[in-house]
């Protein structure tokens, strides 16, 4: 799998727009100070307001950052049918099965999946789908994504961590004081949402998040 997990950032527009900032250019700035994979995550969007994010996001973002679409699989499809550099898609447990993804997704493409149990841990190393990584969340409560299910706190994520045979990533709440307790545990990064797209200066949050990552190894 060719892709840095490290500083993951998953959109949220609505909290972009909130804070008064166009997604794009946040997600440009962000990249460009340290974010090294990009989820699109629009759960409002219509299909076609989700693909011309995706687009959109793609021109702008630099070499060395990957680009994922969250659950919506058409949306990826089509993004790669016309030409956007996207990377592959990230689903949750109750999107379509991961063997049926990867089917439509294709063998080079990077597969994600959310997870919060032992038990979903092993299905996702199971080899059905060839999941490339996992989404290990809610770290703590949070309000960004609706579904979250009950927050883990770091010590249960490092008992999941333990337990997963994928590269797996915190998500939930994530901040920058979260990150040595996370790297400590063997994640292969830190996702964030609102340490991000709300916060009054993007490029410094990004940085400040850098930093601490890379101050933890």
């Amino acid at each position: 799998m060719n892709i840095d997990l490290s500083l993951y950032l998953v959109t949220d527009a609505k909290i972009a727009t909130d804070a008064g900032r166009d997604l794009i250019e946040l997600v440009h700035t962000a990249a460009r100070n340290g974010v090294t994979t990009v989820q699109v995550r629009e759960k409002d969007a219509s299909a076609r307001q989700f693909l011309d994010t995706v687009l959109r996001i793609a021109e702008t973002l630099p070499p060395h950052a990957s680009l994922l679409v969250n659950d919506r699989i058409d949306v990826y499809l089509a993004a790669r049918a016309a030409g956007a550099r996207v990377a592959g898609v990230h689903v949750g447990q109750s999107d379509l099965p991961v063997a049926a993804v990867r089917e439509m997704i294709g063998s080079d493409a990077v597969l994600g999946l959310s997870a919060s149990t032992e038990e979903q841990l092993r299905a996702a190393a199971s080899g059905a789908g060839n999941v490339n990584y996992v989404g290990i969340g809610a770290l703590h409560a949070t309000a960004t994504k609706k579904d979250a299910p009950p927050p883990l706190g770091i010590e249960r994520f490092a008992q999941l961590v333990a337990a997963s045979a994928l590269p797996a990533v915190a998500i939930g709440g994530v901040t920058r004081h979260d990150l040595p307790g996370l790297r400590a545990a063997g994640a292969a990064g830190a996702a964030v949402v609102s340490a991000v797209c709300a916060a009054a200066d993007p490029a410094a949050a990004v940085l400040d998040l850098r930093h601490a990552w890379e101050a933890s190894a």
